[in-house]
């Protein structure tokens, strides 16, 4: 089995080649074209704008589903302050939920991967380290704002003072009071937030770090924020399903 790793196909042509069961992660398919294709069970999961199957853009269709299978997704993209805090109650509400349902789970299963994912703590470790980089950092302007338990992407290079141990298994409860405090600064922020602040370019902030220091539109920050919460947890369910089926079939 052939692996292409950290290379530029950008451009290649493949004709009569056969791609069946590959697994393509974090790659740039931007304007690539597939003709005469056989496209049966796949899956896909990214940034995916501007998808045309046979002529027609199905991204709206596809969003339009989500938003009925997820409801309160369509208020992840607020227009207004109010908005904002809306969503992010709506956020707390959805996550107390889902940590619910985690406790009821053996603690050696919230340490699990399902299908290569991150596990359940991971994935809180990660939203921490991105509250830290998109409001602490970007809005707040804290230039070093990292807890050692962040959890930077993968795909992220490592980026000196951001922390990045993936051997950590702190307890839940470890995690938990980690994503209280990120928690009460997103909700003191939004709490004074105003409409016109939504349009306001952010000071960039002086040293190394994620975001890169530069000017960022604060509406476009917390609307990150927004949607990293609602689509990991959408994910952590998932995989918590997965996890306590598994327990189920065990007898544990």
């Amino acid at each position: 089995m052939s692996e292409f790793k950290a290379q530029d196909l950008s451009g290649a042509v493949f004709r009569d080649v056969d791609l069946s069961g590959a697994r393509f992660e974090n790659v740039d398919l931007s304007g690539a074209t597939v003709r005469g294709a056989r496209l049966v069970d796949v899956s896909l999961d990214g940034e995916i704008r501007n998808l045309s199957v046979w002529g027609v853009d199905v991204v709206p269709l596809v969003d339009a589903e989500l938003n009925r299978l997820y409801p309160g997704r369509e208020r992840m993209r607020p227009t207004d302050a109010d908005g904002y805090r809306e969503a992010w109650d709506l956020l707390e509400q959805l996550w107390g939920e889902t940590v619910a349902k985690a406790r009821r789970l053996p603690p050696e299963l919230l340490h699990e991967s399902v299908d290569g994912e991150w596990s359940f703590v991971e994935t809180l470790r990660h939203l921490a380290f991105a509250t830290d980089a998109w409001v602490r950092r970007a809005v707040l302007g804290v230039p070093e704002p990292w807890d050692p338990l962040d959890l930077p992407h993968d795909e992220m290079r490592d980026t000196p003072p951001v922390p990045r141990d993936r051997s950590a298994r702190p307890s839940l409860d470890e995690v938990l009071a980690l994503r209280s405090g990120r928690a009460a600064t997103v909700r003191a922020l939004l709490a004074g937030l105003t409409d016109e602040q939504l349009t306001e370019h952010t000071t960039p902030v002086p040293g190394p770090g994620y975001p890169a220091s530069e000017s960022y539109v604060v509406g476009e920050c917390l609307g990150t924020i927004l949607a990293e919460e609602f689509e990991h947890r959408r994910y952590a369910e998932r995989d918590l399903a997965t996890l306590q089926a598994r327990t189920v079939g065990t007898g544990t």
